[in-house]
């Protein structure tokens, strides 16, 4: 495949151009599991590379997270040899969460049988805007204590480092009935009509209710990002 900017060859189909610094793919969509990932890679309406990364998991308990870590960095270098706007991803959630360590890409999760259908399919949709602060930037609101400690810490954290979430306002701390034994528990709520959601953080007895303000326009595409939230918080053992 050439650059369809200069023309010069690309060692893979959808590469970024080295030469005169065009991308020639805009998506990305990983298909995951624990022991092959299917990366393909989108440009405007069409699939312009496909290609799949293997591995043998290990079995030994010393060994199994240097071969979870070298597959998850094969994954990565293949998103970055395409430098993509986006990365949706799917399937295994220890997989998607060491790649995502080692691309340093936003992702968004996607659903459903066909993950690729499924993302040029939102590709009339609007776009959403994407807030490139830091966490704690987000963080607002005139409650500054955070329930649960670390776990507590690390909830705030995940929600609020989502590319979609412009402000996350703590409330106040209130009882909640019977105690859990499960530990800090955090759960994203039902979006709004104006597609903002609230995270409950539970922590015994306790539990606070954080505003989370999103950049959906709209309670459905709040919904997604709603899911994407929770699988976030699921990734990080955050809920049952």
């Amino acid at each position: 495949m050439e650059c369809r900017q200069c023309a010069s060859a690309l060692e893979r189909p959808g590469d970024f151009c080295l030469v005169c610094r065009t991308t020639n793919a805009d998506t990305v969509v990983l298909d995951l599991s624990r022991e092959r990932a299917a990366v393909t890679a989108l440009l405007d309406e069409s699939v312009v590379a496909r290609r799949e990364v293997t591995t043998t998991p290990e079995s030994d308990g010393e060994t199994e997270p240097v071969e979870l870590r070298n597959f998850a960095g094969l994954v990565a270098d293949e998103i970055h040899r395409k430098r993509p706007e986006e990365v949706y991803a799917t399937g295994d959630r220890a997989v998607l969460r060491a790649v995502r360590v080692q691309a340093h890409y936003p992702f968004y999760r996607v659903e459903g049988e066909d993950p690729v259908e499924t993302v040029l399919e939102r590709r009339g949709e609007p776009s959403l805007e994407v807030v490139d602060e830091p966490p704690a930037k987000k963080l607002g609101g005139s409650h500054s204590t955070l329930i649960g400690e670390r776990d507590g810490q690390r909830a705030v954290q995940t929600v609020a480092s989502h590319p979609h979430v412009k402000k996350l306002i703590p409330g106040p701390i209130e009882a909640g009935g019977s105690g859990s034994r499960s530990g800090v528990r955090a759960k994203a709520t039902r979006a709004d009509a104006n597609g903002n959601v609230r995270m409950l953080i539970r922590d015994g007895s306790s539990v606070q209710e954080n505003r989370v303000v999103t950049t959906a326009h709209d309670r459905e595409t709040g919904e997604r990002i709603r899911a994407d939230l929770n699988d976030a918080l699921r990734e990080e053992d955050l809920q049952n």
